[in-house]
């Protein structure tokens, strides 16, 4: 087990590493000017070299990536100053004359735009994506094995038919596209019967009391655009899944022996069919995280994907580095996750 845990998470490191260089080097190939953004278009030269040498951006790029790494690197190495303990917050290990060899958390820098701390802004719009996430991926999970059951039972008739068909409607639609034409249909044109709003969030202002209140209609529309295309897939899953197990030699024996449909289904031939499907939530929880990016944009909804379309918007590279690897450490943590998961549900199953 331990073996299998450090191997994961040194190739872990390894993807976050990799993530680091292709955004850190997209980034700089990109056009426009990030100080420009910031000061304005009539800036003055001296005012702009200002701010390029204030961010670091008037260092060669390898030597900016350096100086990324070491900044969000927990064991790493700085001038021993009081700005950069105050910035930092480190604890020093030992130190060589001025240069200190500290740990510390890693830092992310802070924004371009706001100047406020990366992390501070990830941990302040987690929440929105989080709850968004989850949502989707619940209402996706649960609809998707009942759809994918009532298929597989209904095998090669109307309703398997009606079904896989529905599905293949839901892969094919984008979620920008379907988040457009469902914040519409059912938030504009048809909002005087459904009572939900175009855009929203789930924390909205309480003008009566101050502060603010739980609006939980605004999760609706987004969640279900963002559920789409996972419950279109766990319905195919599921009912695949179901048709070969339903298929095998103890199922039939279940039935030669006088077990019930429902109970042979739900007690045995549903716990064995699930396996592609934990494989698929487990996938899509992490995919929905960046997946929401659009969804949250179309309908207002304040989540990272929001605050991370702004920060292209503005080249704010710090905000773009801290989302990505947030995202990143999601994907690597769920897919260790569900490894376990896996020996669990199968004993077969051998973690090396």
């Amino acid at each position: 087990m331990l073996k299998f845990l450090f191997k994961r998470l040194f190739y872990g490191i390894l993807v976050l590493f990799g993530v680091i260089l292709i955004v850190f080097f997209s980034f700089h190939v990109l056009p426009g000017d990030p100080a420009m953004m910031i000061a304005g278009k009539h800036t003055d030269e001296r005012t702009m070299n200002a701010i390029r040498k204030d961010l670091g951006l008037d260092l060669p790029v390898h030597q900016q990536l350096g100086y990324y790494l070491n900044d969000l690197s927990p064991l790493s190495v700085h001038k021993n100053t009081p700005e950069n303990q105050e910035k930092y917050e480190y604890s020093q290990l030992f130190s060589i004359g001025t240069t200190a060899f500290v740990i510390k958390k890693p830092y992310l820098r802070r924004s371009f735009q706001t100047r406020k701390r990366v992390d501070e802004t990830i941990l302040d719009k987690l929440e929105g994506t989080f709850w968004l996430s989850i949502t989707a991926i619940t209402f996706a999970t649960i609809f998707g094995i009942i759809f994918g059951m009532i298929a597989a039972l209904n095998y090669n008739k109307f309703w398997d038919h009606a079904l896989i068909t529905t599905s293949i409607l839901g892969i094919s639609a984008p979620s920008f596209v379907s988040a457009i034409l469902i914040s519409m249909i059912f938030g504009f044109y048809l909002s005087e019967y459904t009572g939900l709003n175009m855009t929203g969030y789930m924390w909205e202002p309480d003008v009566y009391n101050g502060g603010r209140r739980l609006d939980l209609k605004n999760l609706i529309l987004p969640a279900f655009t963002l559920g789409m295309r996972p419950l279109a897939i766990i319905t195919q899953l599921t009912r695949s899944s179901m048709v070969e197990v339903m298929k095998q030699d103890y199922i039939r024996t279940g039935r030669a022996k006088g077990l019930g449909n429902m109970k042979l289904v739900l007690k045995h031939a549903l716990k064995n069919a699930l396996n592609p499907v934990v494989t698929a939530v487990s996938g899509w929880l992490a995919s929905l995280m960046a997946g929401a990016f659009f969804v949250e944009y179309i309908f207002s909804w304040q989540g990272l994907g929001t605050r991370t379309i702004k920060a292209v918007e503005h080249l704010d590279l710090p905000v773009i580095m801290g989302v990505t690897l947030v995202v990143a450490m999601a994907f690597i943590v769920i897919n260790i996750f569900v490894d376990l998961l896996y020996a669990v549900l199968d004993p077969r199953v051998r973690l090396e």
